[in-house]
């Protein structure tokens, strides 16, 4: 049986885990999730001071196409971040200030794409949370399909249709849905864990306690060595 391109319903995180997962930043989930799911660098937001969290919303398009982000932008719901795989290309922008004004009356999250955005000073003034792989001032196509509510790679990542999305200065972290829950206590036992030590620091406990162990496991100090 052929999958149909567009897939308008699927389960998502619900809103109250949402909202429990964006008080932590995506590094600490990142962390808590085995160091894993960060998209690669290169997807940034526009300006340091974004943020965003919420449900995954996936659309797939052909490079410097949007028509699929269009109907992407009809079908989402409130909560829903777009996370859009463009195939890294930043020859033409996928979206600019009319679509991302749509997307906050509509009251989407926020916007991943691994492609290129374009206005970029006016939604920095909006203040709308953008996360793209750069910008270009060249307008996309309208012309081609794609699809819609299936897994996509962004950032050489896979992203699932529901799943968590989180991002800010650092970059952007997905959590799969049927595990973000699970990783809530871990992680604000990390931040728990993460403010001591910066306390000990800020007290003068400035030693690495593992390190000598883990340089000696390394092959760098011998068995009784130390630094």
């Amino acid at each position: 049986m052929n999958m149909p391109e567009i897939i308008k319903e699927f389960p998502r995180v619900p809103a109250d885990i949402v909202r429990q997962a964006s008080e932590f930043q995506p590094a600490i989930l990142a962390d808590v999730a085995g160091r894993r799911g960060a998209l690669h660098g290169r997807i940034r937001a526009l300006h340091p001071s974004m943020r965003l969290s919420g449900t995954a919303f996936t659309v797939e398009v052909r490079p410097g196409d949007n028509l699929m982000i269009h109907a992407a932008i009809a079908l989402a719901k409130p909560g829903d971040v777009l996370v859009i795989d463009g195939k890294a290309d930043l020859s033409s922008a996928l979206m600019g200030t009319i679509m991302m004004t749509a997307c906050r009356k509509l009251g989407l999250a926020g916007i991943v794409m691994d492609g290129a955005a374009r206005d970029s000073l006016e939604i920095i003034e909006m203040g709308y949370p953008v996360f793209a792989a750069g910008t270009n001032p060249n307008g996309p196509t309208k012309n081609i399909g794609g699809r819609i509510g299936h897994p996509v790679s962004v950032g050489g990542v896979t992203v699932y249709p529901g799943d968590f999305i989180t991002g800010d200065n650092d970059g952007v972290v997905v959590v799969e849905r049927g595990k973000i829950e699970s990783l809530l206590p871990l992680a604000a036992k990390k931040v728990k864990d993460e403010a001591a030590r910066i306390a000990a620091i800020e007290g003068g406990d400035t030693t690495a306690k593992w390190l000598d162990g883990a340089l000696r496991k390394a092959g760098v100090l011998k068995e009784g060595e130390t630094l």
